[in-house]
């Protein structure tokens, strides 16, 4: 038996019973069109996959973020007031 169908704890009997079973609901006609879509779903996902991986490879790496330069200029212009003290 392969092994994943051990991790689902199916054993040879089993899995016929569950294909008959898939054949007598859905008929000869429909599964091979199931499995069509599944296909095309698993290809468009890996090709979706791909290309956010592509992308995020080809990224250029972030420079460091600087604040303005009058931004730090403001700051040191503007002093703070000086404190009062209650008598």
């Amino acid at each position: 038996m392969k092994p994943i169908f051990a991790i689902l704890g199916l054993s040879g009997t089993e899995l016929i019973i569950v294909l008959v079973a898939i054949l007598v609901l859905f008929g000869a006609k429909k599964i091979p069109e199931f499995a069509k879509g599944l296909g095309k779903g698993i290809n468009e996902f890996k090709k979706a996959s791909r290309e956010v991986t592509d992308s995020i490879e080809n990224e250029p790496p972030a420079a460091p973020k600087t604040p303005p330069a009058g931004t730090a200029a403001q700051t040191q212009s503007n002093p703070t007031p000086p404190e009062t003290k209650a008598s």
